[in-house]
């Protein structure tokens, strides 16, 4: 069954291919139908070759002893280009700007389940009661891209074969909160948190355990032009993360060690990403014909 779909995936991802090289160009127009996902990929990008809309549906980002479930949807959207000699393809950032959507996650806990207040500074625990009274304590936790698009990789080779890194993005933690002000990053563009998913079984250091990833279910749509893999899933649990910095506004130097040690140890071995959710795939040039033929 398993290299029955890795067989399907592999043959809809080489037609895609082959379609990228017999549709030719044209105007601007409009898309229709299942292509109207790939309204911000950039089909008339010569480097282009494939278009992808990837929405995270659910699962959890687990940083250190705090774990934030994966509530509002994610979507990273852009294109690639042709694979390395690794099979990695060099992302393409979307057209308008939104490669990876910010979508808030709320923090069980909020502050209270952040900032300890019996072991605060007099200061910060001032400032605790204030929001606390003004009932502004929630915490909202949002998963960034730490560098431009075009450091991201992917690999449909792997994708298919359910084998090595699907997947590599360099992001950053953005916490939100009144009082935590709004530069509170864990990671960020000098120093990311480095993901590297996969929908195969990770080998990561103790103390976390191997966990596994899945391909998907693949669905065609439009006469076999765009390949959906529903229930996709991938997983990175070998992960390091920096620690918060910028929290507090200019009482960082007493609120960044607090989040510090309320998150823990987050080198590797203590973090977890799970994404789960569905991915579409079309080749550039289809979703460029399509533009072109509805004005």
């Amino acid at each position: 069954m398993q290299k029955s779909r890795t067989r399907v995936v592999c043959t809809v991802l080489a037609a895609l291919a082959l379609a990228s090289l017999a549709l030719a160009g044209g105007a601007a127009a409009k898309l229709t139908g299942s292509y109207t996902k790939f309204a911000q990929c950039p089909f008339t990008n010569a480097e282009a070759r494939k278009c992808i809309y990837s929405v995270t549906e659910g699962g959890e980002v687990v940083l250190g002893n705090k774990k934030v479930p994966i509530e509002k949807q994610v979507v990273l959207q852009g294109g690639y280009g042709p694979a390395d000699e690794e099979s990695f393809a060099k992302f393409i950032a979307a057209t308008n700007g939104e490669t990876l959507s910010k979508a808030p996650q709320n923090v069980p806990g909020g502050l209270a389940g952040i900032v300890p207040e019996a072991s605060s500074p007099p200061l910060v625990k001032a400032l605790i009661k204030f929001f606390f009274e003004n009932s502004l304590t929630g915490v909202n936790s949002t998963l960034e891209l730490a560098k431009p698009a075009s450091e991201i990789r992917i690999s449909e080779n792997h994708l298919a074969e359910e084998e090595g890194v699907t997947l590599k993005m360099p992001v950053k933690v953005h916490l939100e909160n009144p009082f935590l002000g709004k530069s509170c990053f864990v990671g960020s563009s000098t120093s990311p948190i480095n993901l590297q998913l996969t929908d195969a079984t990770t080998s990561p250091p103790a103390p976390n355990k191997p966990i596994t990833g899945s391909g998907g279910e693949g669905e065609l749509l439009e006469g076999g032009r765009i390949l959906v893999l529903k229930n996709n899933v991938l997983v990175d649990n070998a992960w390091s993360a920096p620690t918060a910095s910028g929290c507090g506004g200019i009482l960082s130097f007493l609120v960044n060690p607090i989040i510090n040690a309320q998150l823990g140890t987050t080198t590797a071995g203590h973090n977890t990403a799970i994404l789960k959710g569905t991915l579409n795939v079309a080749s550039a040039a289809a979703v460029k014909k399509n533009n072109e033929e509805n004005p």
